[in-house]
């Protein structure tokens, strides 16, 4: 175990040892690979968004019960059960609440008078200065690089506007860059340039802690740099993810087809997750309005959970779809989260050292 050699903004506000997070993938990170993390020192987050509210609070129960160190949950900020999964974050003490999309001002103010890290994610220098306006503690920025929902701008271009944003807004609040980090040289690469920590998804994934299957873990070991795509055809907003037959084939079909699965899909998801029509539909009113989406969109969204289950919980890479970032070209190899983490921090100190040895 690593003992703490860089310390930030970011690991004072946390309370971890490395400016390392693990990004709250839907089906991917669960008690385990939080568990992991944690205990290596970083910051794990929960993917609250994929669960009921019932295994949201079994996962957090099941984390507190295998490690003392801070972690942090993923929320959607839309959904309309939001406000009593803050509850659950307060009332069990979790350190972050981590927020795909901004929350409101006056949820913000509900977890802070708790004491609870707000850390909503941004795609856009606008987006980090109104957030921390209304309060929040930190931000979360991920460039194009990124897997799942992501944005076309690279992390070496949004990271430096978002910090530059904020400097001039006058908001003194620890970023937290994500998109294409993988090793030490990334670490060094984002605290260069201002971030106070880097985010990392896929890195995590294919660590011995994640409990995605070993099939679609080797899946992703053999794809290169080119190997995976965006589209918007799965959910209706760019999607990051790999190049598959199936998704080659989602690319190729008519939007009848796509909207006609959608429903099936959408059907199945409601089973799922026990949501009544009644819920579906006021989470589907608040994504439209909050995301602008339309119904077609709206529609299309509801493949996105069973699709990403299918691959990464149940391993059927035919009819489902792997959520990735471009890092999985340099990737080969399964360690464990304490690995990760200790190699890449120490990575990031022998960098720094370099670099500073540079200067006349």
């Amino acid at each position: 175990m690593t003992p703490q050699l860089l310390r930030t903004s970011f690991t004072d506000l946390v309370g971890v040892r490395h400016p390392v997070v693990q990004t709250g993938m839907g089906w991917v990170s669960g008690p385990r690979l939080v568990t992991g993390t944690a205990n290596a020192g970083g910051l794990g987050i929960l993917a609250g968004a994929t669960m009921t509210v019932d295994q949201l609070e079994q996962a957090i129960l099941e984390v507190k019960s295998r490690t003392d160190q801070p972690f942090g949950v993923n929320l959607r900020a839309d959904a309309g059960d939001a406000g009593e999964r803050c509850d659950l974050l307060i009332r069990h003490g979790v350190k972050v609440a981590s927020f795909a999309l901004a929350p409101k001002p006056e949820l913000i103010g509900r977890l802070k008078d708790a004491g609870v890290v707000v850390m909503p994610s941004i795609g856009a220098a606008r987006h980090a200065v109104k957030v921390a306006g209304w309060g929040a503690d930190a931000v979360m920025m991920q460039g194009g690089e990124g897997g799942g929902h992501t944005g076309p701008v690279p992390t070496t271009l949004l990271l430096p506007s978002v910090l530059d944003a904020l400097h001039d807004a006058g908001a003194d609040i620890p970023v937290v860059a994500a998109g294409g980090f993988f090793d030490g040289r990334g670490l060094a690469a984002a605290l260069s340039y201002g971030a106070a920590a880097v985010g990392m998804g896929t890195r995590f994934l294919l660590t011995r802690d994640s409990t995605v299957p070993q099939q679609v873990k080797e899946l992703y070991l053999t794809t290169d740099l080119t190997g995976t795509v965006v589209t918007t055809k799965v959910d209706g907003m760019p999607h990051r993810m790999l190049r598959t037959p199936f998704v080659e084939e989602v690319e190729a079909a008519s939007a009848l087809r796509r909207f006609g699965a959608a429903v099936r899909r959408t059907r199945r998801f409601k089973q799922e997750s026990g949501m009544s029509w009644l819920r579906l539909a006021r989470d589907g009113r608040a994504m439209r309005t909050a995301q602008g989406r339309t119904l077609a969109q709206l529609a299309l969204a509801a493949n996105t959970p069973t699709l990403l289950r299918a691959a990464l919980v149940e391993g059927d890479t035919g009819a489902g779809i792997l959520a990735s970032g471009q890092v999985v070209g340099v990737i080969d190899d399964v360690p464990s989260c304490e690995e990760v983490v200790d190699r890449i921090v120490a990575g990031a100190v022998e960098e720094l050292g370099r670099a500073s040895r540079c200067m006349v």
